[in-house]
Order: C-alpha cells, then structure tokens, then sequence
C-alpha cells in the first residue's frame, strides 16, 4: 500500500497570492486621504485617492492601518481615523457600534 502525497494545488487555492505590496508612499497617501474624509467608506477612500492604486493593494495598506491601530473599520465598513482623540469621542458618543 502506498501512501499518496498531498496535492499542492489545494493548499496553494486557499492561500491568497500577494502581487503587490503598498510601498511607503502609498500607505502615506491613503493616511492622508482617511484624514481628509468624514467617516468614508473603504471603498469611499479607494475611489478618492490622487493616484490610481490596485484594489488588492489598497486593501493590504487599510490591513496594516488597521493592525497598527491607525483606523477602526465599523460594521458598516467605515473608516475611522484613529490618532485623532477628539473626533473619536465624538463618533463613539454618537452610538457608533465599532467590531
């Protein structure tokens, strides 16, 4: 009896395949961007930024902004600016749920 060897095509479909990281300057962009913008959309965000930038990668910078402790993402998909206290209070007193 022979044992078989796993397939690598499974393995490697349910794994995302990463084809551009954000470099420095994009992920400074979309900061400044998020900051400009009242409560924006992610989605809000990608459309209003200066520079075209692939979604994928737009989606890796919110990540690590969000990872970082940057910016919140509510349940409605919102951004929130985190480095801003004041706007925090404000939104959370609101009744803003955040997940």
């Amino acid at each position: 009896m022979m044992l078989e060897k796993p397939q690598k095509e499974d393995t490697q479909k349910k794994t995302k395949k990463i084809i551009h990281y954000p470099q420095l300057d994009t992920v400074i962009m979309i900061e400044e961007t998020i900051q400009k913008m009242d409560y924006p959309r992610k989605t809000e965000v990608w459309r209003a930024l200066p520079k075209k930038v692939m979604y994928q990668t737009f989606c890796l910078a919110v990540d690590y902004l969000e990872n970082s402790g940057k910016i919140l993402i509510d349940k409605d998909s919102r951004l929130i600016w985190t480095w801003n206290p004041k706007m925090i209070q404000k939104i959370l007193s609101s009744g803003v749920k955040i997940r």
